[in-house]
């Protein structure tokens, strides 16, 4: 950048002071050719200076829950976690289950998995929000397209250090798990469910037969969703700040369509459609998440310069 910089003042120089047409010719073609590289740099530049969230690092936990739509949408809440799986395959990263809901028709009425690896948060946090599905459900007879959908949670997961809970906040209550259609899956008490009286939070595990795995898991996610509570807070109070349009906080905002029976998936926040329908379905999201971060980055950006100026 030093040597960009310094030849772009060496031809500045020449081109003001010389008497040389040839070398003047020169200079000129030199000025054309590095200004284009400077500003790029400089945006650069620019994005590497705006102060990373701390929180980016952390591992995610994901909560999907159907919403309007009945059984199409517990099956579409069941696409998005297979998109979600296929996407931290891609990517690395380890799932893990800590609480399903399943629906009478197939896919989920809510599921819950905690995302492991090298910068979740960071990657998933423009997933949360209301998720939208038109198409011709399966289960109907007419070919009708219906439009049902899902919400998506993203937290950010909460290390012991991060947020302090006490004990004697905590009530703990044990229960048999539940399979599909209400069923005991097994006979020992190991599902756990914990409230933090404080603000009334709730957090259960029944994935695993251990009562003291499950106690953990549960205590992970209860931990994750009172830090949430705290950064929401701030994060509205950042939104009364500024106006920003791709992480408002907003959970019940409509972030997303995907559309069937045209291949369309439109992402309502930064007014992107892309005609890719199956290979997002299939995991490849990444695209909508560079567009969203360059979209949040470009807002830092304006918003340092108007505190700048």
């Amino acid at each position: 950048y030093k040597d960009l910089v310094g030849n772009i003042t060496e031809a500045q120089e020449l081109l003001s002071n010389s008497d040389d047409t040839e070398m003047k010719e020169m200079a000129k073609m030199e000025l054309d050719e590095n200004l284009p590289k400077k500003e790029a740099m400089d945006e650069e530049i620019k994005v590497m200076l705006i102060p990373k969230d701390p929180t980016d690092a952390k591992n995610a936990v994901m909560e999907i829950r159907a919403g309007t739509g009945g059984d199409e949408a517990s099956i579409f809440a069941g696409d998005l976690y297979k998109m979600y799986s296929a996407f931290a395959s891609t990517k690395g990263w380890k799932i893990e289950l800590v609480d399903i809901a399943d629906g009478t028709a197939g896919g989920y009425k809510e599921i819950i998995f905690n995302v492991s690896g090298e910068g979740v948060y960071g990657q998933l946090k423009f997933e949360s929000g209301v998720h939208r599905v038109q198409r011709v459900p399966q289960t109907e007879t007419q070919g009708r397209v219906h439009t049902s959908a899902a919400s998506v949670i993203v937290l950010p997961e909460a290390e012991e250090f991060d947020i302090e809970l006490n004990p004697v906040d905590i009530r703990k209550d044990t229960y048999c798990s539940s399979g599909p259609g209400g069923q005991s899956v097994n006979t020992t008490y190991s599902a756990v469910r914990l409230t933090h009286i404080p603000t009334g939070v709730v957090a259960q595990c029944q994935d695993q037969k251990s009562q003291h795995k499950n106690y953990d898991k549960a205590l992970k996610v209860l931990r994750s969703r009172i830090y949430e509570m705290e950064l929401q807070k701030k994060l509205e109070e950042d939104a009364k700040n500024r106006k920003t349009m791709v992480s408002s906080g907003d959970r019940s905002a409509k972030i997303r369509t995907y559309n069937y029976p045209q291949g369309r998936v439109t992402e309502h926040r930064i007014g992107l459609t892309k005609y890719n329908l199956q290979a997002t379905m299939g995991g490849d999201i990444q695209e909508f998440i560079d567009e969203l971060q360059l979209a949040e980055n470009t807002e830092k950006l304006k918003e340092g310069s108007t505190v700048d100026g």
